[in-house]
């Protein structure tokens, strides 16, 4: 679905305020990568755990990644602080309290269970303590927030398909599948038997492609795992009938500007190719990834982008946060009740 909406000229200088304002969906945010410094050392300080960071000062300094893989290192890192149903509850209920700030109406935030099992954290704690934080946020603030559970890509098809029967149980506390972690080495067609399980159980599909990893990466996502978003995939634009294929069958893209420029996929937000995404007719969308480690959550992620990048302009503000909000997996009566608040904040502007 495409909008009709005709944006009204609206000039730069009131442009960041209606970025915070609009409301918004996002459709790529890792949970365990909200995690702040501040709140590593006081889970770390609650469990007993030994943190190899002398402060939080120390810890913050150490976020200067050259790629994925030096984030990757320290992310899990701090991800070993959690250990219970309230400290995954702490965590998720943090970043719903920032999302809500932020005028994120819907969060289909990703979990990576693989991260915390092979620690002996149980399934249960996991999925029981990020469930019962969308379940209050819901209720006390009105966002809507589902769980997608991710395999490691780093890790075994085996150790996915033992990970999603894990999970089965506590099926009705998760909407979908993804594939994330190590993207070069690591294609998508590793999981295509865990994702035809998936697709067999009805869960909705995503996977991360075309961050590092090549188009044909991309390609493979679409073609083997049969994905319904594409996480990331700005590397689609090296490759034309890619791009043609994106814009056709209205696959959406969850790009990460801000992410995208610390893990130097884009050596400046200038560089960012998101507006040649959207010029091409892509449902390609904003969100925050790691938002403690790559500096912003999403309002950040949408003001950087637009003072940065050049010639972006009300309408592709409104494209970006309408893409957002039809591309999620919400009930479409839904989408549509924020999408006409989208509209009205765009015709009081």
């Amino acid at each position: 679905m495409t909008t009709t909406f005709q944006v009204p000229d609206i000039e730069a200088s009131r442009l960041p305020a209606l970025l915070e304002a609009m409301p918004k969906a996002e459709l790529h945010m890792h949970i365990e990568g909200s995690l702040e410094p501040e709140m590593i050392f006081r889970l770390a300080q609650r469990n007993g755990v030994k943190l190899s960071y002398a402060s939080v000062e120390e810890l913050r300094k150490a976020y200067a990644f050259t790629d994925l893989q030096s984030f990757l290192d320290i992310y899990y890192a701090g991800a070993s602080v959690l250990l219970t149903e309230q400290d995954f509850y702490d965590m998720a209920r943090a970043y719903l309290d920032r999302a809500v700030a932020d005028n994120v109406v819907r969060s289909e935030m990703f979990f990576d269970p693989q991260t915390h099992t092979e620690r002996g954290v149980a399934m249960e704690t996991v999925i029981n303590g990020l469930h019962r934080a969308c379940v209050d946020a819901e209720r006390e603030q009105g966002i809507s927030a589902a769980l997608i559970l991710c395999f490691l890509r780093h890790l075994s098809e085996d150790s996915a398909l033992q990970t999603l029967e894990a999970a089965l149980p506590f099926r009705d506390r998760f909407i979908g599948v993804g594939l994330d972690s190590s993207e070069v080495g690591n294609p998508p067609e590793k999981f295509a038997r865990v994702f035809a399980r998936c697709r067999e159980l009805g869960l909705h599909l995503v996977a991360h492609a075309g961050e590092e990893g090549p188009p044909e990466y991309v390609w493979s996502a679409l073609d083997v795992l049969h994905v319904e978003r594409v996480d990331h995939g700005v590397q689609s634009v090296r490759d034309p009938a890619l791009m043609q294929r994106l814009a056709k069958d209205r696959i959406a893209l969850t790009v990460c500007p801000l992410s995208n420029e610390k893990l130097c996929v884009f050596p400046r937000l200038a560089d960012h190719n998101i507006r040649q995404l959207l010029d091409a007719g892509l449902v390609a969308t904003v969100n925050s990834d790691d938002p403690a480690y790559f500096g912003g959550y999403m309002n950040t992620n949408f003001t950087r982008l637009f003072a940065e990048a050049p010639g972006l302009t009300a309408r592709h503000a409104y494209q970006l946060a309408f893409n957002s909000l039809e591309a999620s997996f919400a009930e479409r009566a839904d989408k549509e009740r924020w999408q006409q608040q989208l509209r009205s904040v765009f015709e009081k502007a």
